[in-house]
């Protein structure tokens, strides 16, 4: 089995097509994502539309949690909260279900998923460094564990008690390890590369790729700003900060 994994989309349909298409051309069999379909961008519902349409395992992100509330996101920065707010009011009470049903985290084909961290998936931990990380790897109970939520892709690794972390381009997995994976971000990349990233796991080879593509950066700024959301949900996608 070949996975695409998918996350942080942050409702940028120009950025979810090219990797779709992308996945398509690596002829991957499965897809899988780790959270964070809305919020920022402008097309949550065409974006959800797909995912959806994949059929595929998900779990919950911060923003499809506060998307599909009527609570007060107080704790998301300003211009978050904004989107959010704008976002509800684009989706149907039937989506904003669906958001709400999701899980915190999944045991898929040998790997785990997670939005944030698995030590408390449900309050949107940061995982920054290795003493953040070693929280979630010691709840770990599969070799290879996805997640996102800071938008830079990264992997950290734990061999007996030591951890350590790392950027990443190609990972063979050897299953006597612990991998805690960032798969990096779809619609907003915040590691100063502004492609959209995306992993690929091929089980059968036991090997994990990290992608990045291009796609229509402009053409996803003038809708955000046609929208009315904040100008810095636009112009970060250029600068990926």
């Amino acid at each position: 089995m070949k996975y695409a994994i998918l996350g942080d989309i942050h409702a940028n349909l120009e950025a979810l097509q090219a990797v779709l298409e992308d996945a398509g051309k690596e002829k991957v069999t499965h897809y899988a994502c780790i959270g964070d379909v809305v919020g920022y961008a402008a097309n949550p519902k065409e974006c959800l539309d797909i995912v959806r349409k994949l059929d595929c395992p998900i779990v919950k992100g911060n923003h499809d949690e506060m998307a599909a509330s009527s609570e007060d996101p107080v704790y998301f920065h300003p211009d978050a909260s904004r989107a959010i707010k704008w976002t509800r009011e684009q989706l149907s009470e039937e989506n904003r279900h669906w958001l709400d049903n999701m899980k915190m985290v999944r045991y898929v084909e040998g790997f785990t998923m997670v939005h944030a961290s698995l030590d408390a998936p449900g309050k949107w931990t940061y995982v920054l460094d290795k003493l953040t990380a070693a929280f979630s790897l010691n709840q770990q109970r599969t070799a290879v564990c996805f997640h996102g939520h800071t938008h830079r892709p990264c992997v950290f690794t734990r061999d007996g008690s030591a951890v350590k972390g790392s950027l990443f381009e190609r990972i063979h997995v050897n299953p006597s390890l612990r991998y805690f994976i960032n798969v990096g971000s779809i619609g907003q990349p915040r590691d100063g590369n502004p492609l959209a990233a995306y992993v690929i796991y091929n089980v059968w080879d036991e090997e994990i790729i990290l992608k990045r593509l291009p796609y229509d950066i402009r053409k996803a700024q003038e809708k955000i700003m046609a929208a009315g959301l904040p100008q810095k949900c636009a112009t970060r996608l250029a600068v990926a900060k």
